[in-house]
Parts: structure tokens; C-alpha cells; sequence
């Protein structure tokens, strides 16, 4: 009986504090900004009620709203492919039995984890139209480089390709995934006849289908919640995040713009919410479409 009480008593020692921690910066936080979605609120003056008026207005009346979603799809639809092909055409190479493999899995996985402003201020330097990089090494094979940092229509596509540089973390999962695939699966494929494509396709991809679901799933709510990368990319060319001709207007940065630019406090808060409400959606269809192709092995 006293090990018991001592059990539970070493339990609530231990998890009390951290209860505590996640009911005052955790919950209480998101339940007074589903407070504040409903409220005009300035942060100067005490928030006033107005029931569904934000969510309204973002959805009919705000100019920004609709234009930072197409930008946050777009960036998905196109990005999200890319990075997870990079990925695990990087870890396949990595599982490689190749001289020096653990320098190479450093090398790849390196980006991942360098400051992302650093990152974009090299990629900005490398894309600017005047004296870039890349404009000098297409001026000597006699090509003329576009405006890539100031044209909308290259704006979007440089953001893309400068967020696949951080390719590391799905990289690293799919190699995990990788290794637990019984090497006897190969073996038995190449005694049957299968080639490269053959084994990939049908003895890869099942096995390694939940490691591709879960970096599919973690995927889609990054690219959703992409920030840093827009936020950096106006801030190393010394202007308006979003620029130019909101072609870079993510949702979480007009989410950024409306709290702490604008001080819409009550419109910030609507569009968390939305934002919660659409991941946890998508997130819903991954788990119900994943029924048909992921592959759980004993």
C-alpha cells in the first residue's frame, strides 16, 4: 500500500509540473485566442465582442485573405512533391554501403539546421538581378536572367527553391525507413528477376509507405504553416514582407501582418483558427485516404 502511494506520489511529482506548464502556456493561450476571434481587439483598448464579425469579414471583405491562401496552396501543391522526391531520392543514395556514408548523411542533413534568415540572405545574393550569381553564370553562356527577386511571377518559385534546400529531417526519417527494410526482401526480388525499379516499387515503396504517410502528413501542415522563409525573403531585400504584388503573401504571414504589423488582434486570432480548423481537416483526409495504400507490417 505505501509503495503505491509513493508511486503515485513520485507521479504527480513529476507530471505535475509539467500539467501545470501546458495548462498556463499551452492551453490557456489557444482558449483565449478562440476568445479573442470573436472580440475587436487592439491590444490597447479591452476587447469587445462582435461574434463572427472577424471570420466574416476575412472570408467576404478582407483583400489580403484569399490571395495569402492561393499562395500557401500553390507553395504546397508544388513544394511539398519536390521536397519529399529530393528526400528520399537523397536517403535511397545514403543507404548506399558507400566509402565516407556518415560524412554524406551530415553534409545533406546540415541545411536542416542552419539559421533559415541565413539561408534565404544567401539564396537572395545568388538571385539578385543585378550582379547575382546566377544572372553573371547566365550572362556568360549568353542568356539574360530575369528580375527573379522583384518579377511576381518569379517570386513564388525562387520562395519554392529556396525552401527545398532544408530537405534533412524527411531525409533522415526515410533513411530510418529505410534501414528496417529486411535486406532477405531484396535478395528474394533479385533471385525472382526484379530489377532496380522492380524492387523499389514493389518492395520500397510498401514497406516503406508509412514513413512516407508521416513525412507526407508533417509535409502538408509545414508548408501550411510556411513563415520564416517569406518573412526573410522581403526582409534581406529591405522591403514588405509578402512583396512583391503579394506574390510571396503567405497565410501565416498575413496571420503575422494583422497581429503585430496592423494590431488586429481579434482578425490574427479568426485566422489561427481557420488555420487550425483547415490542418486538422486535411490531417482527418490523410489518415482516412491512408487506409487504402499505407502498408503496416507485422
Amino acid at each position: 500500500m505505501k509503495s503505491r502511494r509513493a508511486e503515485q506520489l513520485w507521479f504527480w511529482l513529476f507530471t505535475g509540473p509539467a500539467l501545470a506548464g501546458f495548462v498556463l502556456f499551452s492551453l490557456w493561450p489557444m482558449l483565449r485566442s478562440l476568445w479573442l476571434s470573436f472580440c475587436q481587439y487592439d491590444v490597447v483598448s479591452a476587447p469587445h465582442f462582435t461574434g463572427l464579425r472577424n471570420y466574416a469579414y476575412l472570408i467576404f471583405s478582407d483583400p489580403a485573405f484569399w490571395p495569402s491562401i492561393k499562395v500557401t496552396l500553390v507553395f504546397a501543391a508544388v513544394q511539398l512533391p519536390l521536397s519529399l522526391a529530393a528526400a528520399l531520392g537523397v536517403a535511397l543514395l545514403l543507404n548506399q554501403p558507400v566509402r565516407g556514408r556518415g560524412f554524406w548523411r551530415s553534409v545533406y542533413f546540415l541545411p536542416s539546421i542552419l539559421p533559415q534568415a541565413a539561408s534565404v540572405a544567401v539564396f537572395v545574393y545568388i538571385f539578385q538581378s543585378d550582379g547575382g550569381l546566377l544572372n553573371r553564370v547566365l550572362a556568360l553562356a549568353g542568356f539574360t536572367g530575369p528580375a527573379w527577386l522583384g518579377s511576381p511571377a518569379w517570386a513564388l518559385p525562387v520562395v519554392i527553391m529556396i525552401s527545398l534546400w532544408g530537405f534533412g529531417y524527411p531525409m533522415v526519417i526515410f533513411l530510418g525507413g529505410l534501414q528496417n527494410i529486411p535486406r532477405e526482401l531484396y535478395e528474394a526480388a533479385h533471385i525472382d528477376g526484379a530489377g532496380a525499379w522492380a524492387r523499389f516499387r514493389h518492395v520500397t515503396l510498401p514497406l516503406l509507405s508509412p514513413v512516407l504517410f508521416f513525412n507526407v502528413v508533417m509535409g502538408v501542415i509545414g508548408a501550411l504553416k510556411v513563415f520564416d522563409v517569406a518573412y526573410a525573403f522581403g526582409a534581406a531585400q529591405g522591403l514588405t514582407p509578402g512583396g512583391p504584388a503579394r506574390a510571396t503573401l503567405f497565410y501565416g504571414l498575413n496571420l503575422y501582418q494583422q497581429a503585430f504589423t496592423y494590431f488586429h488582434m481579434g482578425l490574427a486570432s479568426a485566422m489561427a483558427w481557420l488555420l487550425f480548423a483547415v490542418i486538422m481537416l486535411i490531417t482527418w483526409l490523410n489518415f482516412r485516404l491512408s487506409r487504402r495504400w499505407v502498408h503496416y507490417g507485422d
